[in-house]
């Protein structure tokens, strides 16, 4: 087969890992980088042999006329860019969220099934395999669910920078958000019928309509309800900053480092959001005397691939959708899905009200 072409949107994190990716697979060929900053753009085209590069979308697209756009920006221009992508005839790779809005999202979801063009959204969690573990093991664990997940980061410098622009158009909790109750729907494989949030603003540098810590709560038609909670900046407490633990009946699972303590470490270090190192997992059957009768039981997944290493996976995953057609419509409807929920406690935080969804 040719190669496929692939224009790359973004030279930041995300973009250079994803970049790194379609470099790797023999099937991918980066016919251009863009990105608004120069020395981001040529940085990553020395890095992978010379790669053209732009600075502007439209001109990168009309030039490259790629089989495949790879959306790496902010998220207030991921509606804008997929749709433009789609409409000349591309399959789009697409960092979350999805859009800013439920309604965007609809519109994009809708127009890639229509021109029958793959889109993959940036769920980095779901081909991850000590996540895929985490979900497969809590559903062994009874219902309801109670689902305790949180990522708080400290920063500085360039991430707190980053965390600035990205508060330009949504909250920690939208941002980040959408990963972590796309893992309680599948936990849970229940519809989300309720929504609260809080938050508070703790910086002047962040705008006076948006602010840097929120906490969501979701609840399920099963009975299972979850929350999830994000801060970002350089006042964030690092204690307890990295909590991923589900409760059922049965008994509970949760993300521990390899020595079975909670995880701990550096809350800004980017690579190591998606670590887990191993799972821990308690079971709650008591025997006639009132006393556990299992031990808890520790799952190694210290081999787990790296932040590269899973967006490889992600891109892997892209190729496999375009080579053998494969039915992405419930894949996009669940990032739709996701951002609703986000997007519902956004809004309870501003009204003071829970969201019936």
């Amino acid at each position: 087969m040719e190669k496929l072409s692939v224009l790359v949107v973004g030279c930041g994190h995300m973009g250079t890992s994803h970049a790194r990716a379609y470099h790797k697979l023999d099937a991918f060929e980066i016919v251009g980088l863009v990105s608004r900053r120069p020395a981001s753009r040529q940085k990553l085209s020395d890095e992978l042999g010379g790669v053209p590069t732009f600075g502007g979308f439209d001109e990168a697209l009309a030039a490259t006329k790629p089989d495949v756009v790879s959306i790496n920006t902010y998220p207030e221009t991921h509606a804008e860019y997929a749709e433009k992508s789609l409409n000349a005839n591309a399959h789009v790779f697409l960092e979350k969220p999805i859009a800013l809005t439920v309604e965007e999202g609809e519109r994009i979801v809708k127009l890639a099934l229509s021109k029958n063009r793959k889109m993959v959204i940036g769920y980095i969690l779901r081909v991850h395999p000590a996540w895929t573990k985490f979900i497969e093991t809590a559903k062994t664990l009874g219902k309801p669910l109670v689902m305790r997940m949180n990522l708080n980061q400290q920063s500085s410098g360039d991430n707190w920078f980053t965390h600035k622009q990205l508060m330009n158009s949504m909250s920690p909790i939208v941002d980040c958000g959408v990963h972590y109750v796309d893992v309680m729907c599948m936990m849970t494989g229940a519809k989300p019928i309720r929504v609260s949030g809080i938050g508070a603003r703790l910086s002047d540098e962040v705008a006076e309509d948006m602010y840097n810590y929120g906490h969501l709560q979701v609840t399920f038609d099963d009975g299972s309800v979850g929350w999830y909670e994000a801060g970002w900046g350089p006042m964030m407490s690092e204690t307890a900053f990295f909590v991923k633990d589900v409760v059922g009946p049965k008994g509970c699972v949760s993300i521990v480092d390899q020595k079975g303590e909670e995880v701990a470490g550096d809350s800004d270090d980017v690579d190591g959001h998606s670590k887990t190192g191993s799972l821990k997992l308690h079971h709650s059957e008591l025997g006639s005397d009132g006393k556990f009768v299992k031990t808890d039981e520790f799952i190694d997944t210290s081999d787990e691939p790296d932040h590269d290493g899973l967006c490889l996976l992600e891109q892997a995953y892209l190729l496999k959708a375009i080579q053998e057609d494969l039915n992405l419509e419930d894949h996009l409807r669940d990032a739709v899905n996701s951002l609703r929920i986000v997007l519902a406690a956004d809004k309870s935080f501003k009204t003071g009200k829970t969201v019936e969804l």
